[in-house]
């Protein structure tokens, strides 16, 4: 069974031995945005650099769609950024092809309802499936049944639901309906061959997915999905093994860019799946480093270095202890200091940008991640516990929040 003793840490793999009847292949984060924006347009297929043969070769391939691709819309007032790509985008996912995309995320809205629109008509032109978003919450919540190999594979999709944009009566993403997630699994289970679950959500930069985060991840694999993935947080976070199924945190960006030197915001991960009609039979995680240029594989030290310490952030989240601990090391590193800091520039932002800061103070109450980190912080600070988790778990949030590249080498190590 898989589990922490059966994985390979030096190699990011594992395999029960059997022959897969279809294999599947998920990426993070994809955005023609920023410095990837103008290749994407150009050259899609050199955007993905020697990571664009590893993904053909999967049977199938599925990627989170992190903005929408329209040639309309004016942007949201949300807390966040503002993403958009235009319908001339849709070339970097077809240029491989993918064969699916999530839209359960905080960016498919940004460019509000006809922009939303125009992303699944160019989707549906282009012959690309989705999942995790819709005019309603039914379809919203519609899972993606995927053929390959002789397989019904079930996507299953869902996301904080962050801004209020989780889908009610009206039009959204699939949000925090943990319940109605474990009923649909379990129903899945019955009519499909595997069910594969791909959430957005997690406290963003941090090494390790919070508490809430958890428990949910856990309750879908406890539900019957053949594996979980997360995704949202632009950094990798670990692995853990739930009862024999692999709940990989988050991926960290993947077509994403961020201008920054900051290391960890430039690693990220895909994962190989093998399926057949009675399990999961292999795993295998695939590390790169975000370049200029685009993507390029880990390779040799880099890569070896990679998964020393992606085990080093997984082996915690094997106990309930571990998970506490890892969570209460970031408290302790974010500190009354951060919290201060933070509190006094929205309202800050709330005398300058009215409606900005408004926006940002409501998502810091409505939307999990905020609302957690705010709750415990302020729990212990209560409780007079602050600075009381292990030292390991704090110095990992520092170097997870804060390790630069090495300007002088100009390589991930």
């Amino acid at each position: 069974m898989l589990s922490v003793s059966s994985f390979d840490w030096e190699l990011g793999r594992w395999s029960s031995g059997k022959i897969p009847a279809a294999t599947l292949c998920i990426a993070g984060d994809w955005a023609p945005i920023r410095h990837f924006k103008k290749t994407i347009e150009t050259d899609p297929v050199s955007i993905y650099g020697d990571l664009g043969p590893v993904i053909q070769s999967a049977d199938l391939s599925i990627v989170n769609l992190e903005a929408p691709l329209s040639d309309q819309g004016t942007p949201v007032c949300k807390s966040g950024a503002v993403f958009k790509g235009e319908t001339k985008h849709i070339r970097g996912l077809t240029a491989l092809p993918f064969d699916a995309v999530t839209l359960a995320n905080n960016h498919v809205f940004d460019f509000g309802l006809g922009a939303f629109q125009e992303t699944l008509a160019t989707l549906e032109k282009n012959q690309i499936q989705w999942t995790g978003a819709g005019m309603s919450v039914e379809e919203a919540a519609k899972p993606l049944i995927l053929t390959a190999g002789g397989l019904k594979i079930a996507i299953v999709n869902f996301s904080e639901g962050e801004d209020l944009t989780a889908a009610g009566k009206g039009p959204g993403v699939m949000g925090w309906e943990i319940a109605w997630l474990e009923t649909q699994i379990q129903a899945l289970k019955q009519a499909v061959d595997r069910v594969i679950v791909i959430a957005h959500c997690g406290l963003e930069y941090i090494p390790f997915a919070p508490p809430y985060v958890m428990d949910a991840f856990e309750r879908m694999a406890e539900a019957g999905a053949d594996a979980v993935i997360g995704h949202h947080p632009h950094v990798p976070q670990g692995i853990k093994f739930h009862h024999g199924v692999p709940i990989c945190c988050s991926l960290g960006n993947f077509v994403f860019y961020q201008d920054t030197n900051l290391y960890f915001r430039k690693l990220g991960y895909m994962v190989n799946i093998g399926l057949t009609k009675d399990a999961l039979v292999s795993l295998d995680l695939l590390p790169y480093k975000i370049q200029d240029q685009g993507l390029s594989a880990l390779k040799d030290q880099d890569r070896q270095t990679f998964f020393t310490r992606f085990k080093e952030i997984s082996l915690p989240l094997d106990t309930p202890r571990g998970i506490i601990d890892s969570w209460n090391g970031f408290l302790d590193h974010y500190g009354k200091t951060g919290f201060k800091n933070e509190v006094t520039m929205l309202m800050e932002k709330m005398k300058t940008e009215p409606q900005k800061g408004a926006a940002m103070f409501r998502n810091r109450l409505t939307t999990s991640q905020h609302f957690y980190h705010w709750q415990d912080i302020l729990t212990r600070m209560a409780k007079g516990e602050m600075d009381t988790s292990p030292g390991w778990a704090r110095d990992l949030a520092q170097e997870w929040l804060n390790r630069r590249l090495d300007k002088k080498r100009s390589e991930i190590r």
